[in-house]
């Protein structure tokens, strides 16, 4: 699949070669789901946590006797109908973590890539490199790649060149800077467009090629 190269001012200066490997993968919706929803319980940290019946203070003692009190009968008053009592089926810590195998979630990335390249949504740039950090002028950038579309921006690792793009990255909210490595199925399904500097490309051709 041939695609145009751009640079920061948006001006075509090549075409490139996307392998059809990686972006016209077969797209399987179902493989997608279960890699998004695989990384989406791996990122909660299952740390709530309730207090049952035996787990709370006080309550030692039967608070009236069995009968003719003309009340209901009651063993303590921490159980879970007494305000300040244990509370009943309510949350304990657990792991959520699910496991999927390697190929499974590269070939999830490869059909979210394809759809991607599908629709026209992957912009390839020649270089994306800032001398000092600037935000208006990495808006600026963005705007004349992209418009006003929500934008993954992928690096091909860190380094004095791309912190400037980092930093200047950091605070534009419908953007987002990623190391090319670190390509994930979540990131890749909640923004429309991918901006791929050619370095990056070569970093992600290298583990799902």
């Amino acid at each position: 699949m041939e695609v145009d190269v751009f640079n920061m001012k948006a001006k075509k200066v090549s075409t490139a070669d996307l392998p059809d490997a990686i972006f016209k993968a077969p797209i399987n919706i179902d493989l997608m789901h279960q890699a998004y929803n695989r990384q989406m319980a791996n990122a909660r940290l299952g740390t709530h946590s309730t207090k049952g019946r035996s787990e709370v203070s006080g309550g030692g003692r039967k608070p009236w006797r069995q009968k003719g009190t003309g009340r209901a009968r009651q063993g303590s008053i921490r159980a879970a109908q007494w305000v300040g009592g244990g509370k009943i089926h309510t949350p304990k810590p657990r792991d959520y973590t699910q496991a999927m195998p390697r190929k499974m979630r590269r070939a999830a990335l490869r059909s979210a890539l394809s759809v991607k390249a599908a629709d026209a949504q992957i912009i390839l740039v020649d270089k994306l490199t800032l001398k000092e950090p600037k935000t208006q002028l990495m808006i600026k950038i963005l705007r004349d790649l992209v418009g006003e579309a929500k934008v993954l921006v992928l690096t091909p690792g860190k380094g004095p060149d791309y912190d400037a793009v980092m930093s200047s990255t950091r605070n534009i909210p419908e953007a987002k800077l990623l190391h090319a490595s670190y390509l994930n199925i979540r990131d890749l399904l909640s923004y429309e467009k991918v901006i791929i500097p050619l370095k990056a490309l070569d970093v992600i051709k290298s583990y799902l090629g």
